[in-house]
């Protein structure tokens, strides 16, 4: 990577932050707007920058609304990780950045419902042709982003040679190239089944597209188009949203933080904890079930 390629770059990451994480179009306008404000700071010089040229940008944010701060904060860290989860530098200088502790918003998801909705207009669709090569594509998608909770820059980058159809789960490499053990239901095993005797031979890719993979963008716009015939907004449909359903409607069931970080692949705890909203309900609900004295009238009554 060479000195000048922010622009490049900076419009690919916006590409991403549309596609993976279904951005608003005011909220792609204002990233681009502080990325590019940041790599002017630096005379183009953004995706090379080091901690100190971080500190340097920082150093005229001191009149900002502390809002302001934590916006800008946010899009550099978040572009420094697109940088990194791409190989494009080995090192994310980010924690330079500052951390002004607004509230984090709750990620959007989907509810029992959505998801039902979904599925079912996929599975009639295929009854009525079974033998749809881009209905069987989208039913495996759809099934390994809702069922292991995969990001979307991992489901599209499958390789094929690490699914088989007799083991309930696959070794993905993420986020800076570390591994994890994600499982697979048996709904997914059937469909990714189903894809792969349909799929175009000679790739290694598990949804092949011309001489690469499929692409995120695809991706997105293909769940948004099932969203759509779902009768559900597609602008609250995303690759991510389904990562996020996958995590809420787990602890809903019962598994717990740590263990939905391991599936997540995140690197600290601190991050799935954006879901302990959920945690918390489920909690009190269980106390105020199960605690020995609920059923006791309290003293005074």
């Amino acid at each position: 990577m060479a000195a000048g390629d922010d622009r490049v770059l900076i419009d690919r990451f916006i590409e991403m932050m549309a596609a993976e994480a279904g951005a608003a179009r005011n909220s792609l306008l204002a990233y681009r707007s502080d990325l590019r404000a940041a790599s002017r700071d630096l005379q183009g010089g953004l995706a090379l920058a080091s901690p100190i040229d971080l500190t340097k940008i920082t150093n005229g944010w001191d009149d900002l609304a502390r809002s302001s701060v934590a916006r800008k904060s946010s899009v550099l860290r978040r572009f420094f990780g697109f940088l990194v989860d791409d190989g494009l530098r080995a090192d994310d200088p980010s924690s330079a950045l500052p951390r002004p502790g607004t509230a984090r918003r709750l990620p959007k998801t989907l509810s029992h419902d959505d998801m039902t909705a979904m599925f079912s207009i996929l599975g009639r669709k295929l009854e009525e042709t079974p033998d749809n090569s881009g209905l069987l594509r989208l039913s495996a998608l759809v099934e390994i982003l809702y069922g292991s909770g995969l990001r979307a820059s991992e489901t599209v980058s499958l390789d094929v040679r690490v699914f088989r159809s007799d083991q309930p789960f696959l070794i993905i490499k993420g986020k800076g190239d570390k591994e994890r053990l994600v499982p697979v239901s048996d709904r997914a095993r059937i469909a990714v089944s189903q894809w792969l005797a349909m799929r175009p031979k000679g790739s290694n890719w598990m949804f092949p597209s011309g001489k690469s993979h499929l692409s995120r963008v695809r991706l997105f716009q293909m769940v948004r188009a099932l969203a759509a015939e779902a009768g559900i907004a597609p602008e609250r449909v995303s690759p991510h949203v389904f990562r996020h359903a996958f995590a809420t409607h787990l602890l809903e069931g019962g598994a717990d933080l740590r263990a939905l970080q391991m599936l997540l692949g995140h690197a600290d705890i601190a991050t799935t904890e954006i879901y302990t909203h959920v945690e918390r309900k489920r909690l009190v609900e269980l106390v105020n079930k199960h605690h020995p004295l609920v059923d006791v009238a309290p003293r005074g009554t």
